[in-house]
């Protein structure tokens, strides 16, 4: 299964990248495949991370939230995206 990492960035150290790499790591061991932005390089507008993000979303079968989601635009956006195309939902504890 791929599943693509959503999750809060902005306002936080190096850009939450601690928790999307961790994630990401996680997911590998099951033995799935993460679509992570944070891999993504700084400097980008948002519309740009979002559409390369939007493309990640539509190769994914499953969207995996990371604490914190729901205060992110971005991460509410790419949220409504995947349900829209009706991947599979979960969330962290």
């Amino acid at each position: 299964m791929k599943v693509y990492i959503a999750g809060p960035m902005t306002g936080y150290d190096n850009f939450n990248r601690d928790s999307f790499f961790s994630r990401a790591n996680f997911i590998e061991k099951c033995g799935d495949t993460p679509l992570n932005p944070a891999v993504l390089p700084d400097g980008l507008t948002q519309g740009q991370y979002m559409d390369i993000c939007f493309a990640m979303i539509r190769a994914a079968d499953a969207i995996y939230l990371l604490k914190g989601y729901e205060e992110s635009k971005g991460a509410m956006a790419e949220l409504a995206y995947a349900e829209k195309l009706e991947l599979k939902i979960m969330e962290q504890e």
